[in-house]
């Protein structure tokens, strides 16, 4: 770029104003300094060097310095005005070309997430960012403590770790509702995982949910709807696994397909619970906590904080208030189907 050849035309009238200076001393007027940013943008906008710009109007200086020692300061003087107005006006105009260019990022992320547009159009802006939506993709989305957005240093780091493992691989790292998101080839799972990996590094702890690869222009909303769906199902069932797959709790989903189904069995199975002593918490806690260590009383009772024996009498309880025996392999599936649909419908804060 340092040999680039520059147009004269971002040079007109420079040599004209060096002579005038030299001779008069006078400073730039306001029309010369406004004529020299125009310049400036124009030569942004046709993407040239601004290296090589200041470049030229050095060796323009040169061929027009004054041979009058006293014209020397005046000389200077112009100069730096000039090509400050210059650069000015360069940088002005690189400035508006990246907020553009942010704005249409952020309008084709919108667009991509929401579902919206046209979908041969959507396909056509996605080269510019480097997606094929021909093909699958999977999108994983991490959520920390704070919200990011793309400036932001968390972001950056992230993205930085992947293209110095990576390089270009057709991804998009991106923020959405303040979450960090990651658009990857369906067949590039190392890359999600990575990502993953680096932003519960990054966010301190922070969550990732991997939607599952979806083909299409519409699949990359499908599978970033599931990673969401996905941190959202975590939250209410408490789980602790901090990368998280949508295929691997398909489970929950199909659970709650037929919603008033559901609220049918927690209602039957566990509605005893609620003429209890002090509520249905302290139970429903009790058969979490029995379920989720593979329905071994020790250890439900160590999560618990409680003694074997009162683990066991409040096991007791609950087959005297539902008729169903948590120890029963016969009555077990049902209990746990119940307790997990508890969760999930956040139950009994929530009426069903």
């Amino acid at each position: 770029m340092a040999d680039q050849e520059i147009p004269e035309d971002y040079l007109t009238g420079y040599a004209q104003i060096l002579a005038d200076v030299a001779t008069t001393g006078r400073r730039l007027t306001r029309d010369e300094i406004t004529a020299r940013r125009a310049l400036g943008e124009q030569a942004a906008e046709a993407g040239l060097s601004l290296r090589t710009l200041v470049s030229s109007h050095l060796a323009a200086t040169r061929a027009a310095w004054p041979s009058a020692p006293t014209s020397v300061d005046s000389a200077l003087a112009a100069m730096h005005q000039a090509i400050d107005a210059f650069c000015e006006g360069y940088e002005r105009a690189q400035r508006l070309a990246v907020r553009q260019e942010e704005a249409a990022r952020r309008e084709f992320i919108d667009d991509l997430l929401y579902g919206r547009s046209d979908l041969g159009r959507l396909a056509e802006r996605a080269e510019r960012f480097g997606l094929r939506l021909s093909h699958a993709h999977a999108v994983a989305v991490a959520q920390g403590p704070a919200t990011y957005d793309e400036g932001d240093p968390v972001p950056r780091r992230v993205e930085q770790s992947l293209i110095a493992r990576f390089g270009d691989r057709s991804t998009l790292l991106t923020t959405k509702d303040g979450r960090m998101l990651c658009i990857a080839p369906g067949d590039q799972d190392e890359v999600l995982l990575h990502f993953a990996k680096q932003a519960h590094a990054a966010t301190g702890g922070g969550r990732v949910a991997i939607g599952r690869a979806q083909p299409g222009p519409g699949g990359v909303v499908q599978s970033y709807e599931e990673a969401l769906n996905t941190l959202d199902l975590a939250d209410r069932m408490e789980l602790e696994d901090p990368v998280l797959r949508a295929g691997d709790l398909l489970v929950y989903p199909v659970l709650t397909r037929d919603r008033q189904a559901m609220a049918d069995l927690v209602n039957s199975a566990l509605g005893p619970l609620t003429t209890a002593r002090g509520g249905p918490e302290p139970l429903l806690d009790t058969l979490t906590a029995y379920f989720d260590s593979g329905c071994v009383a020790a250890e439900a009772a160590r999560r618990l904080s409680l003694s074997v024996r009162a683990l066991t009498y409040r096991l007791e309880r609950i087959h005297t208030l539902t008729g169903a025996n948590p120890a029963a392999p016969d009555h077990r599936y049902m209990l746990q189907t119940a307790v997990i649909g508890a969760r999930l419908l956040d139950w009994p804060a929530t009426a069903l």
